[in-house]
């Protein structure tokens, strides 16, 4: 287990994930649409950190954070998101704990649908 303040081994990134930006394209009346177009497709770690569940809206829905390590990149910043098969992590924070070590910490949160 890495703990959050270390890096995982560069090997432990096993995991591709696809790194998505929301993109607005104006719909002629004067407002937008958006739509998540693809950035760039990465290899990372995923750490599950904290789970919790709230009532909203007449439902239960649930929320889990994760650590998702990735190696360093500069096209990554808060209000992307990363997209595993079906699963959707928004990206809260962009965190690297060293200068000197090529990788990052992404603090991301997965809702279920």
């Amino acid at each position: 287990m890495t703990s959050i303040l270390k890096p995982p081994p560069i090997g432990a990134l096993r995991r591709r994930l696809v790194l998505e930006a929301l993109e607005r394209t104006s719909d002629g009346a004067g407002g937008s649409t958006g739509s998540w177009a693809l950035v760039a497709v990465l290899w990372a770690a995923i750490h599950p950190r904290h789970g919790s569940e709230s009532f909203d809206a007449g439902r239960v829905e649930g929320r889990l954070t994760h650590d998702i390590w990735i190696r360093t990149n500069t096209s990554v910043i808060p209000g992307q998101r990363l997209r595993l098969d079906t699963r959707i992590f928004n990206i809260r924070a962009v965190l690297q704990p060293d200068p000197f070590v090529n990788r990052m910490r992404l603090v991301c949160e997965e809702r279920d649908r």
